[in-house]
């Protein structure tokens, strides 16, 4: 009787047998791979190996050092990098994690600390952070920048970022300051727990950027600094955002600001059903909304939906029913 031929290694699977770097699970799907990842050097071949479809799953325990993902995936096969709030990505110094051109990814449920700066997303659309736990930077937590549009991060905690104090720790950071090509459109942020000890506003939409939607967040200013005049919980520069449903505390100033950085930008901002508590504020203004930028061409809508308590008062703008 003959014997029948050995089915042949997948090139996934193969890389994984021969180095021992990547370990894969059973398909969770018919074409999909699980690929378990238990130390540092196996994520980094997992980040460049995983193809379209593929789950990449952390262990809990300490991923240390710098990790990058530039393969793109797609809306109907994303990439997903998975794991507990005990699988720690650890850096001690740079970026955790960076997704550069890593289209249709999704990050949940795992830990970024440590290094400059958390989770840089760079030219790549449509990426989801989901649930997410990230503090211990020297600068800010998630950035979404180089015209990275339609992504989202929800359901995450953000905290203790900025710790070099030099006012550049945002907790979400859109856009780039000073200039109008970095189009990081329709960016949600929806859900987030954002502080304490965030060195920056909690949430900065930069001029250039369209469309964002901060939804949902529950906000800490207690860090702020007042350095590069980060004396709000959220400073809007971007046009057309929508700021509804949001609770905040604790900040030295204003709840949310709109700015106009550059001509015809920072309008169209709508702010609907927040809540703001400005009990100890001490700045000049002391506004739940502080609209810096009001006027014919440039306008701002406040609802009387949103609410305040201590300050001046609500907003420096008329209301709309």
């Amino acid at each position: 009787m003959r014997p029948r031929p050995r089915p042949l290694l997948t090139p996934l699977l193969a890389v994984g047998a021969l180095t021992g770097a990547l370990l894969l699970a059973p398909p969770a799907e018919a074409g999909a791979r699980v690929i378990e990842v238990t130390t540092a050097a196996q994520l980094k071949a997992a980040l460049t190996g995983a193809g379209p479809g593929a789950t990449i799953h952390l262990a809990d325990g300490t991923y240390t050092g710098n990790f990058k993902a530039t393969k793109a995936a797609s809306a109907s096969a994303r990439i997903t990098l998975t794991g507990s709030a005990r699988a720690v990505l650890k850096a001690g110094g740079g970026y955790g994690l960076h997704l550069n051109g890593a289209s249709y990814w999704t990050v949940s449920g795992l830990t970024v600390t440590g290094g400059q700066k958390g989770i840089v997303i760079d030219a790549a659309q449509g990426v989801l952070i989901d649930g997410v736990t990230v503090h211990g930077l020297a600068m800010e937590g998630v950035h979404f920048r180089n015209s990275s549009s339609d992504g989202v991060v929800r359901g995450s905690r953000i905290y203790d970022t900025g710790t070099d104090g030099s006012g550049m720790g945002e907790g979400v950071y859109v856009g780039t300051a000073n200039t109008l090509s970095d189009h990081s459109d329709r960016v949600q942020i929806v859900d987030n727990t954002i502080g304490p000890g965030v060195g920056g506003e909690n949430i900065d939409i930069k001029e250039g950027t369209s469309g964002a939607r901060i939804a949902g967040n529950t906000f800490d200013g207690s860090g702020l600094t007042g350095a590069h005049y980060d004396d709000s919980w959220v400073d809007v520069k971007g046009n057309g955002v929508l700021v509804e449903n949001n609770t905040g505390r604790h900040t030295t100033d204003d709840g949310y600001q709109t700015h106009t950085q550059q001509p015809g930008w920072g309008c169209g901002t709508v702010f609907r059903a927040n809540r703001s508590d400005l009990t100890g504020a001490s700045g000049p203004n002391r506004l739940a909304i502080d609209v810096t930028n009001s006027g014919s061409g440039c306008r701002t809508t406040v609802y009387g939906s949103n609410e305040v308590t201590g300050g001046k008062g609500l907003t420096n703008i008329p209301v709309t029913p």
